[in-house]
């Protein structure tokens, strides 16, 4: 029962209403929680997505009973929901009961009753794009797939800030809150209060190839990288023949394809050639040592072609490795089970990878989410190239 945000949000707020019409008290929180289990737990029949209502929507038993016949009205309906409206003793909410519920199967070799929940689970047409390579989609297609990527998230793991928090069981004794306390009892600290260091999220820095080569997929991940929750606090280079930093560009609230068009404006070498080598010591001499990429997760979006020397391609990412936390590369040729990268860009960088993904199509970006936050193993073909090395 695959529901589109579009379906899903009008299921949730259809019933939501029908079960405040009805006097229970399902707010906002609530509805989120049922929307979130439908999105987790996926279910396939109306007895799933019942499970999945009573387990969200009420804390008390003595709800279930007009939660049922509500649920009831709703998706199968049975019964007449302004019967109980505004009152949780009404008669016809005591009485309901499972028995008045047909069910799916009679249990005696019967037939079978198949049950249509009335509201509309097709999937749209931006979730039929999902799977599409970002390579076979036009401007339009991929606009279309701007709602689709707002749900998406952008994590990174975090680090240790220098800044404090008050803790109960923090290592340290915050000095400063014991002498205020202490003022209060005659001098004498009764009770030592402790602290730690708060922690933040690393900071994200993407590069991403703009080269002729790669050309549909950097519109594919600026546009993801603008629409992403969690992206807007990147930094994001572009970079064929030069680099160019459109941080401040995709952090203007605007439309996707505006965006887009901006970008292209912003890099004058959209579609030219690639220099990776050069591209990467640019950005380590004016950017990475500098403190931007220290401790920073940074995701580096290229098929690895390089017209370049390929050891200057080596020598850059030893000096990022020796910076970054986590080195992320996303190249949509490994998506080819046959891939291996043996020579060019990619051969020299592999090494220095903690991940490569393919990031190919959209359902094939929550691999590299994972991979930002260190919780997805590496490509088949990255751990046979760590093997060879280690070997050596």
């Amino acid at each position: 029962m695959p529901f589109s945000p579009t379906s899903l949000a009008d299921l949730v707020g259809r019933f939501g209403a029908a079960l405040h019409r009805a006097g229970l008290p399902v707010g906002p929180d609530r509805a989120s929680r049922f929307a979130q289990s439908i999105t987790l737990l996926e279910p396939r029949t109306v007895d799933e997505l019942h499970r999945c209502a009573r387990t969200t929507l009420v804390s008390d038993p003595a709800h279930f009973e007009i939660l049922d016949a509500v649920f009831d009205a709703v998706f199968r309906g049975y019964e007449d929901v302004a019967e109980f409206r505004g009152d949780l003793n009404a008669a016809g909410a005591t009485t309901h009961s499972k028995a008045s519920s047909p069910s799916l199967s009679d249990g005696s070799g019967g037939s079978s009753q198949v049950v249509e929940v009335p509201v509309g689970v097709a999937g749209s047409a931006a979730e039929r794009l999902a799977g599409r390579d970002f390579a076979t989609l036009s401007e339009e297609e991929l606009a279309r797939l701007a709602e689709l990527m707002r749900h998406l998230r952008f994590a990174t793991p975090p680090r240790r800030s220098r800044r404090f928090r008050p803790a109960a069981d923090g290592r340290l004794v915050d000095l400063r809150a014991a002498l205020r306390r202490a003022r209060r009892t005659g001098g004498e600290p009764l009770r030592l209060p402790r602290r730690a260091h708060r922690e933040k999220p690393r900071r994200l820095v993407v590069l991403c190839d703009i080269s002729g080569s790669m050309e549909p997929y950097a519109r594919a991940m600026i546009q993801l990288l603008y629409c992403a929750a969690g992206a807007s606090r990147a930094e994001v280079f572009t970079f064929a023949t030069r680099l160019t930093r459109l941080t401040r560009l995709l952090a203007r609230r605007t439309r996707p394809a505006l965006a887009l068009h901006r970008a292209g404006q912003a890099a004058p070498d959209w579609s030219g050639g690639t220099r990776i080598g050069a591209a990467l010591k640019r950005f380590n001499d004016e950017h990475g040592r500098r403190g931007l990429a220290r401790g920073a997760v940074v995701l580096i979006v290229s098929d690895g072609w390089e017209t370049g020397d390929p050891a200057q391609v080596g020598a850059e990412m030893a000096r990022l490795r020796r910076l970054a936390h986590r080195i992320v590369w996303v190249n949509p040729r490994t998506q080819s089970p046959r891939y291996q990268p043996l020579v060019g860009g990619m051969a020299a960088a592999w090494p220095h990878c903690d991940a490569v993904v393919s990031g190919h199509s959209l359902t094939a970006v929550a691999p590299l989410l994972d991979a930002l936050t260190g919780g997805s193993p590496t490509h088949a073909a990255h751990q046979r190239v760590r093997r060879r090395a280690a070997a050596r």
